[in-house]
C-alpha cells in the first residue's frame, strides 16, 4: 500500500544555504512524488568544522528566507531547539512520531555523505526509519556506494542526478571573504541578509567544499 504521504527531510549546517540546496530539494520533491520537503538546520554540528559556525539562528533565518517562495519547502527548529549536538538518528526519530508511522521519510543529502553513513549514530536504525536520497552530479561513479555498503543497505538508498549543483557553502564564504560576487549562487534574499550581517568576511582557511556541503 503507498504510504499516505512522502514527506523529504534535508538536514545540514546550512552556512548559508545555496540554490544547490534548493535544486536539489525541489528535483527530489518532483521525481518522487514527495509532498513536502523539510530544510532541518543543524543546531550544534556533531563533527568539529574546520571554521566558526554561524550562530544557528542566523542559519535558520537564511533557510527561512531561502524557501519562502515554494510552498512545498518547510524551515524546521527542530534541531536547533534540542539541546546538544544534532543527530539525525534524533531528528528522524522525531519527524516519524511527527508524521507518524504510515509516512515514508526520504533523508536527502549528498552521495559523499551517503559514504559515512555507517560511521553516524545508530546507523541501522537509520535505514529502518526512513529511505536515503543519494544527490549526485553528472558523471558520478556509483562503485565506492558499492563498495561501502550492504546490499540490503543500498535497497534503502535512492541515488538521483542533479545538474549544477557543484556549488558549496564553503566557496560561498570564501567569496565573501574576498570580495567576490554571490550572486545566482544563493537567493537575492540571503544574499541580502549575509551582507547585512557581515558574515563570512573574515580571511578563511577550509579545504574545498564537496557537492552540496552545507
Amino acid at each position: 500500500m503507498k504510504p499516505l504521504r512522502r514527506v523529504g527531510i534535508m538536514g545540514g549546517t546550512f552556512d548559508p544555504i545555496h540554490f544547490g540546496h534548493l535544486v536539489t530539494a525541489e528535483e527530489v520533491r518532483v521525481k518522487f512524488g514527495l509532498d513536502e520537503v523539510v530544510f532541518v538546520p543543524c543546531g550544534i554540528p556533531p563533527h568539529k568544522k574546520g571554521y566558526a559556525v554561524t550562530p544557528a539562528e542566523h542559519r535558520y533565518l537564511m533557510v527561512v528566507l531561502a524557501t519562502a517562495s515554494n510552498p512545498h519547502f518547510i524551515a524546521s527548529r527542530v534541531e536547533i531547539d534540542r539541546p546538544g549536538p544534532s543527530y539525525a538518528i534524533d531528528t528522524l526519530r522525531f519527524f516519524k512520531q511527527h508524521y507518524g508511522e504510515e509516512t515514508q521519510l526520504y533523508f536527502i543529502t549528498g552521495a559523499d555523505a551517503i559514504l559515512e553513513i555507517m560511521t553516524w549514530r545508530d546507523s541501522e536504525e537509520l535505514f529502518r526509519l526512513c529511505r536515503f536520497v543519494a544527490a549526485t552530479r553528472p558523471g558520478y561513479h556509483l562503485e565506492e556506494l558499492e563498495k561501502r555498503l550492504t546490499a540490503e543497505q543500498l535497497a534503502h538508498v535512492d541515488v538521483v542526478t542533479v545538474p549544477g549543483i557543484e556549488i558549496s557553502s564553503t566557496d560561498v564564504r570564501q567569496r565573501v571573504a574576498a570580495g567576490l560576487p554571490i550572486r545566482y549562487l544563493v537567493p537575492a534574499a540571503v544574499e541580502g541578509y549575509i551582507y547585512k550581517c557581515g558574515f563570512y568576511r573574515e580571511c578563511v582557511n577550509e579545504s574545498t567544499g564537496s557537492q552540496l556541503s552545507s
